[in-house]
């Protein structure tokens, strides 16, 4: 017999894979606890609705995020602009790569799900730290680093609907986040 970890684990990922393939409607409770191999109250068990599970999976999705920029802020030998600019990539790279749980990530956290807010506080935090560590004023971290994050998000949105190509910009995303960087740093 499963652990109710165990469980909740295996209902957490197969959520996230539904998710990755077909975005927020996708993942129903019957699909999920289909996809988990689990009985279909399972799911339940765990999570009152839908909306906590997908609340769920994206405050592990921060989590996962933060500790990307742990690694990053742990690691001295880059310098701190080379630091900026591997956790924009990595950023961007779960906008490229999963644009459905980018989207949840970034969609608004409401006072119900405390664990997903404090997953976005703590992810915010070390990238403001990362951006003050370039630009070495922590108050201008927060309107830099905001503007940063948001050309992030404008990079995604226009990869992602096919609007950011070479032919008409005569640039790439990775491109446009270096020469952000660069006017910074």
């Amino acid at each position: 017999m499963e652990s109710a970890a165990a469980t909740r684990r295996t209902v957490l990922d197969a959520a996230a894979e539904l998710l990755a393939e077909g975005g927020p409607d996708a993942v129903t409770l019957r699909a999920v606890s289909a996809r988990a191999g689990v009985s279909r109250g399972a799911p339940y068990g765990h999570f009152p609705d839908k909306e906590h599970l997908l609340a769920a999976v994206a405050a592990e999705s921060w989590v996962t995020l933060g500790d990307q920029l742990d690694d990053l802020i742990a690691d001295e030998r880059p310098s701190p602009a080379e630091r900026l600019e591997r956790a924009l990539s990595v950023l961007l790279e779960v906008g490229r790569r999963r644009p459905h749980t980018y989207a949840l990530m970034f969609s608004a956290p409401n006072d119900e799900h405390p664990g997903a807010l404090a997953a976005v506080s703590r992810t915010n935090d070390q990238f403001l730290a990362i951006v003050a560590d370039v630009i070495g004023d922590p108050q201008r971290a927060r309107p830099i680093g905001a503007l940063l994050m948001s050309s992030v998000h404008g990079i995604v949105a226009m990869e992602n609907s096919g609007q950011l190509t070479v032919e008409k910009w005569q640039v790439t995303g990775d491109e446009l986040l270096k020469m952000l960087i660069d006017r910074i740093a």
